[in-house]
């Protein structure tokens, strides 16, 4: 744990290497480019190697597919009150997505002209569920959830299985209620490249969505433009805003809730104009490592990646917040939401007390793909629109067009596009 403060001489520079966090190292691109590439060559038989390799299981091309008995088997496997947990955030997430999907809308704003937008939803997307150190059952529901509310026909899902080949029930019921049409046991950067590129078995999908580690963040930057992708997301991060009325031990659970995710590349980020906050927040994060069964992970971000930062005054902390572009930003303090409002770039922001950042982990309705290592300030979280085509519509009449006739002209004057001019010209070749 690092603490800074305000009036230190050093505090912007100490600041920087908050600023400057990479979504993974950038070293590991080399493996992963060999992988994509023998998975596009070799296809099936590169996933059947790669999974022996990673995942530590011998399938053939005939059981990478999970299939229905497999599903329903799984089914009868979780309880009743895990059924009801999945359900509940389902309807949560579809609700919040179905506020949001775009509709087509028309406008004549000149004579002759109408002009305006249609969407249509993708027809084939895949989901990437990460299952290594923790079945991610509510990433399920928050990628393929937002892909069935929008109407996508086929999507396919990839995650890593256990040793012995299989899938997590609860990972399988919650995909078969969120829609997925197809689950296939492939995990890792082999598993992307089977959504990205296709194989005998596999047909490939338009858009890949979902977390992963490093090596399945770079696979996705890789695979751009052979397929479309939500955003490139590193590893998970968290800043609460705070002042002297603040619960330490409550910012102490939610900091620990990110640090626990596995990678030891996490950031857990405190802003308080309290200095004694700061101190009384420490106490309580080694208090409560202590109880948790995940403390290797919990232990290298506490050592690595955990920031308490004594700020000047609320004005100071929404800057900072604004810069770091958080994946969570918790503000936890008085007037909350008007410090809110000052923030220009987070991923999602929970608002009080009352808002632990896991309820938009799990069951909130917005969705939990966020933008991380600052690109906040650039992407934002996946929501249903990501999932439909957009496309522009112009309809021209006669007169229309030889009313802007000129100015088609002079455009293709200036570019040198004599072919464009004559286009919209030839038209009225044979006017008097």
């Amino acid at each position: 744990m690092e603490k800074i403060y305000y009036n230190d001489k050093a505090f912007d520079k100490k600041l920087d290497k908050l600023y400057h966090r990479p979504s993974y190292p950038p070293e590991i691109e080399e493996s992963v480019k060999q992988i994509l590439a023998d998975v596009r060559r070799d296809g099936d038989a590169a996933l059947s190697t790669y999974a022996k390799k990673f995942d530590k299981v011998d399938l053939t091309p005939d059981m990478f597919p999970v299939d229905e008995k497999e599903i329903k088997k799984a089914s009868r496997a979780v309880s009743n009150s895990c059924k009801k947990a999945i359900k509940e955030a389902l309807a949560n997430v579809d609700f919040f997505s179905r506020q949001r999907i775009p509709q087509p809308w028309s406008s004549s704003p000149r004579p002759g002209v109408i002009v305006g937008e249609r969407f249509e939803p993708m027809e084939r997307i895949g989901v990437y569920i990460p299952g290594g150190t923790a079945p991610l059952v509510s990433t399920v529901i928050h990628t393929a959830g937002l892909a069935k509310a929008a109407g996508v026909k086929e999507i396919v899902a990839v995650t890593p299985p256990a040793p012995d080949g299989t899938v997590h029930p609860a990972i399988l019921y919650a995909m078969h209620q969120a829609g997925v049409t197809e689950v296939y046991r492939l995990g890792g950067v082999y598993g992307i490249a089977a959504l990205a590129y296709g194989t005998e078995s596999i047909k490939k999908v338009e858009k890949i969505v979902g977390p992963g580690n490093a090596y399945v963040t770079a696979a996705k930057k890789l695979v751009y433009g052979e397929v479309a992708i939500d955003m490139i997301a590193g590893p998970s991060e968290i800043m609460i805003i705070a002042d002297e009325k603040c619960n330490p031990a409550f910012i102490a659970a939610d900091m620990l809730s990110q640090a626990e995710h596995g990678s030891g590349f996490e950031q857990a980020v405190l802003l308080s104009t309290d200095a004694d906050l700061l101190d009384m927040v420490e106490q309580e994060l080694l208090k409560q490592k202590a109880e948790l069964s995940r403390r290797e992970p919990v232990d290298k971000v506490l050592a690595d990646g955990v920031f308490l930062i004594h700020v000047e005054d609320m004005t100071q902390a929404a800057g900072i917040a604004s810069r770091y572009a958080p994946e969570h930003l918790e503000i936890q303090c008085r007037k909350a939401g008007n410090i809110a409002k000052q923030v220009k770039a987070a991923g999602a922001i929970f608002i009080g007390q009352w808002t632990p950042e896991p309820i938009g982990d799990f069951c909130a309705g917005p969705s939990h793909v966020l933008p991380t290592a600052g690109s906040g300030k650039y992407f934002s979280g996946l929501t249903i629109e990501g999932f439909f085509r957009r496309m522009s519509i112009l309809n021209y009449q006669k007169s229309a067009l030889k009313q802007e006739l000129k100015t088609v002209l002079k455009f293709a004057e200036m570019e040198g596009l004599d072919a464009h001019g004559k286009s919209a010209s030839i038209r009225f070749k044979n006017e008097k």
